[in-house]
């Protein structure tokens, strides 16, 4: 192969990370022709920086906490976690930050993997700069799918770079844990990494610049994890901003708009992501860099008949699981425009729409207590015109919960649209819940009528009895 040479595929995919590995997936097993472009590590930020290692560190944090409260057990459990062996169990589920066996994976598909930068250079033209400046040409006849992804962003304050802030990548990839951590931040990030970390051994400090945590969640999941985390010995401030930081003989000064003075080793911003957009060509096909992309139900780039945007760089979702749910979505419209055959977005319910973006969206923090929702929030269904009732209970009036955990403090809302007395959102927090939230996706994306969900019948004794809970609040109130 030479520098110059053009080589065409059916589809070519920049970014390898899980969403890419997806589309590549599905299109191979549709027979398309499929090059992967990837300038990083095969499995991307989910594999190494976020989901995998971050859940690798909370694990023994929550089986901990969930262990303190069983009466006969609480006893054997009084003592810290074990940070090296908790830190060396992280590295081992990121394979020491190595992509051997996801480039492998790749390759066991028939998918053709470039390393290197990749840049589109003209419609359905992608060309590839390796690390030893080697270029390769490919075209793709069918599509370029554009999975580059999302970074974290940093505010705009002086001398914050010569601070050297941790991100998200820092805090899930640090090889100690720091005596003390300010976390700047009230989403995902901030509360999953200042649940482990204060766990590890850290004193932690969050600054939250509005009124609570998880705020694109129902009010009630941020004050329960607020509740826990100070409990746990965080130092929690609401209506808090990060005005200056400084890092003075190693220590990070921070300075708040309410005057105070933090000191810490490290301070961690979690406030955003951007696209990684900025240098993946672009302008080449009149498209503005460094910005989110616009898609339709297909994945198919609004205005184009062959760019398709899939995960974080589309801004519609930024999970995991929806990317994944969008690459097959993306891989199944691709190989069926490949094909000739008629791609119907309309169509709620197949294979090309990604219709459960709209309104089926699941997320679960694993902070302890664990929050998870899908659908919309009360304030959300309500700023979108629903007719809608919240039904709250207490988790605890659920037979199985006292078993699972001593004192069991969590709550259930399902917000239930009038009109057709379907759920148009749920959300649980509580220990354990993680595992409930699959439940209320399928009654969510489902439109499940109430009617029906009595039908559906909670074995006992388990937390998921709450679902009969909040199916009796709603009958008799």
């Amino acid at each position: 192969m030479t520098e110059t040479e053009t080589i065409a595929y059916d589809v070519v995919v920049l970014g390898a990370g899980p969403v890419g590995e997806n589309v590549a997936d599905r299109t191979r097993a549709a027979g398309l022709s499929t090059a992967v472009v990837e300038s990083e590590l095969v499995g991307g930020e989910c594999s190494y920086w976020a989901c995998v290692p971050s859940k690798a560190l909370l694990r023994p944090v929550i089986a901990r906490a969930d262990a303190r409260r069983v009466p006969g057990l609480r006893q054997s459990v009084q003592g810290p976690l074990d940070t090296d062996a908790v830190l060396a169990h992280r590295n081992y589920y990121t394979s020491d930050w190595h992509d051997d066996g996801a480039a492998q994976w790749l390759e066991s598909i028939g998918a053709v993997l470039y390393r290197g930068h990749g840049r589109l250079t003209g419609p359905r033209t992608v060309t590839v700069t390796g690390q030893d400046g080697a270029r390769h040409i490919l075209t793709a006849r069918h599509a370029v799918a554009v999975c580059t992804g999302s970074d974290a962003v940093l505010p705009d304050l002086p001398g914050l770079a010569d601070v050297k802030p941790w991100t998200s990548r820092n805090a899930t990839s640090a090889q100690a844990a720091p005596g003390r951590l300010v976390v700047v931040g009230g989403g995902v990030v901030a509360t999953e990494m200042a649940t482990a970390w204060q766990a590890l051994g850290s004193q932690v400090t969050v600054l939250v610049r509005g009124k609570g945590l998880l705020n694109r969640m129902e009010p009630f999941a941020g004050e329960l994890v607020a509740e826990a985390l100070t409990e746990a010995g965080a130092d929690v401030r609401t209506g808090t901003s990060a005005e200056s930081v400084t890092r003075e003989n190693g220590t990070v000064v921070v300075a708040t708009d309410q005057g105070d003075r933090i000191e810490a080793d490290e301070i961690l911003f979690a406030t955003g992501r951007a696209p990684r957009t900025g240098d993946i060509g672009l302008d080449t096909v009149g498209l503005e860099p460094g910005t989110w992309l616009p898609v339709d139900d297909s994945l198919r780039v609004t205005g184009s008949d062959w760019l398709y945007a899939v995960g974080d760089v589309n801004h519609r979702a930024l999970l995991t699981h929806q990317g994944k749910y969008q690459a097959r979505i993306a891989g199944a419209a691709i190989a069926a425009r490949a094909s000739g055959v008629p791609v119907r977005e309309s169509d709620a319910w197949g294979a090309h729409a990604a219709t459960a973006d709209h309104h089926a969206v699941p997320q679960v923090v694993f902070t302890d207590p664990e929050a998870a929702a899908v659908g919309l929030s009360l304030a959300e269904a309500e700023q979108a015109g629903y007719r809608v009732r919240a039904v709250d209970v207490e988790i605890s009036s659920a037979s199985g919960a006292g078993l699972y955990a001593d004192g069991y403090r969590g709550r259930a809302r399902m917000v239930v649209d009038l009109n057709g007395e379907i759920l148009r959102g749920v959300t649980f927090v509580g220990p354990g819940v993680s595992e409930l939230i699959h439940s209320a996706t399928i009654a969510v994306a489902g439109q499940v009528p109430i009617s029906r969900l009595w039908h559906a019948v909670p074995s006992f004794p388990t937390i998921s009895e709450v679902w009969l809970r909040l199916l009796e609040a709603y009958r008799d109130n």
